[in-house]
């Protein structure tokens, strides 16, 4: 007998992921039992899932392995680009649709709390989950056995303050009736994933106006959403977390220290000296911008004196620009951690294994140092550079969404393989940095790495001068600050 094609089962704004505004409990019917939505509802659900799933696409970068916990949405595998793709979920019905949707994709009938894998993913994505589990600690366990140090799992979860607002829903046909759920407060979710081994990257409150209303919809969803007066009544809390792996250094790790150079003779020698040894090897990458006062010829002195040292000399060539020169550095550079050094030394080389040991040790992905947390030397830095600091440290705080202190300190340090992400992503923004920090902290930012900041005893300079122009760069800083704006947080 020819068994009739299974299909989809219809949904009404019960599950995140389904695109519905309340994720169905164990004392709800299932998504295979519930009634057809209206219209209205249908409507509605159509408008929130194409929001939610376009902030999905922003955090989970197409060609990875996802594994997809609560299966509302058949297809969503597919549509965030995995290319290899598990889902798991404890209804039937669910899982022989998302099988019909997807069959390039692996579904299991499993419930979230118990469920065993022998694999592990780049992303997880909870998001009907977050809501309707009895015990979301449980869930969260069994995730992190699936997790690789790099993996990311992305949490969707409502707003408390939203529980008014769907009770009425219910009433005027907006969305499926559910039973009980989890309302969760940040705190809660952040316990949560401290408990499960986890730690927490980032949060945003996404998703003022989940109904589709052109013009409206994009300036509630990307403009006042990211406002501090307004995002606390965004409808959605998004969290993206890693695995907690923070442990003993990892002492076998080489390490690349990047100094650009030009017009900075005096310092090469004591750069060469001060700079301590750091994991199994530590070399040195002078890459030189066409400097006048023979700072090439003295590191090739330098280099020949310390026949103990892994020195090199790079000529910038026709690149302009410390961004330039440190994205040469890196290229070729042979470490497993990267840094960067400014000659002039105003930050301290003797500070670097503190850096390297923060990335070493698995307590973040990113470190940037900062200038402005303990006392400065005298005439370190004029008055008027750190209002301009301090000035630019809360705005991309906020554009980040992410603790910056100290943007425009130098001294930054990754491990080459996030490096190397962040490099093949960086048409995304464009050549726009000629300072090298912003293409860095923006690609770190994007990619989610951990940032930590470490703070640094900042130093006068005791030979040459700065090349840094503070109304010129100060310009060059707005526009980059126009570029974070459009592609970080209007995105």
């Amino acid at each position: 007998m020819i068994q009739p094609p299974i299909t989809a089962p219809k949904t009404g704004w019960g599950s995140l992921s389904s695109g519905d505004w309340l994720a169905p409990t164990a004392n709800a019917p299932s998504v295979a039992e519930a009634k057809p939505s209206g219209s209205r509802a249908s409507f509605a659900a159509s408008s929130f899932r194409r929001e939610l799933l376009r902030l999905f696409r922003i955090h989970i970068r197409p060609g990875g392995s996802v594994l997809q916990v609560g299966c509302h949405t058949p297809n969503l595998l597919a549509q965030v680009g995995a290319a290899r793709g598990t889902g798991i979920d404890s209804r039937p019905a669910v899982i022989a649709a998302a099988r019909c949707a997807q069959p390039e994709f692996s579904f299991q009938v499993a419930d979230p709390q118990t469920f065993e894998l022998d694999q592990t993913f780049d992303y997880v994505l909870l998001t009907d989950a977050v809501a309707e589990l009895n015990d979301i600690q449980a869930c969260l366990e069994r995730v992190r056995r699936v997790c690789k140090p790099t993996t990311r799992v992305i949490l969707a979860y409502y707003n408390p303050a939203w529980e008014p607002i769907l009770k009425l829903a219910d009433k005027v046909g907006l969305r499926r009736s559910t039973g009980l759920m989890n309302w969760l407060s940040n705190a809660d979710v952040q316990n949560l994933l401290t408990l499960s081994g986890f730690e927490l990257i980032r949060r945003t409150d996404e998703m003022l106006l989940p109904l589709r209303v052109p013009g409206l919809a994009t300036l509630c969803n990307r403009v006042l959403a990211r406002l501090r007066l307004t995002r606390a009544l965004s409808l959605v809390r998004l969290v993206i977390a890693r695995p907690f792996v923070a442990g003993s250094v990892d002492r076998s790790l080489t390490c690349s220290v990047v100094i650009p150079t030009r017009n900075e003779r005096g310092n090469v020698e004591a750069a060469v000296r001060r700079t301590p040894r750091m994991g199994a090897h530590t070399e040195l990458i002078f890459v030189d911008g066409d400097s006048t006062d023979g700072t090439a010829e003295e590191i090739e002195r330098v280099i020949a004196a310390y026949p103990d040292r892994d020195i090199r000399l790079i000529r910038q060539g026709d690149g302009r620009g410390k961004g330039d020169a440190v994205r040469k550095g890196f290229a070729a550079a042979r470490g497993d951690v990267l840094m960067i050094l400014d000659a002039d030394l105003t930050v301290p080389p003797e500070e670097l294994p503190k850096f390297f040991d923060c990335i070493a040790s698995g307590k973040a992905e990113f470190v940037n140092g900062t200038r402005l947390v303990y006392p400065m030397q005298r005439d370190a830095m004029r008055s008027l550079n750190k209002l301009a600091n301090a000035f630019f440290s809360r705005l991309f705080t906020w554009l980040l969404e992410q603790r910056f202190r100290d943007t425009l300190c130098g001294t930054k340090v990754l491990r080459r393989s996030d490096y190397e992400r962040i490099a093949a992503d960086r048409a995304y923004f464009g050549d726009f940095d000629p300072f090298g920090d912003f293409d860095l902290i923006f690609g770190a930012s994007r990619a989610n790495l951990k940032i930590l900041e470490i703070p640094i005893r900042y130093q006068a300079r005791t030979y040459g001068v700065s090349n840094i122009r503070r109304f010129l760069h100060g310009l060059l800083l707005l526009r980059m600050s126009l570029i974070a704006l459009r592609k970080l947080k209007l995105r």
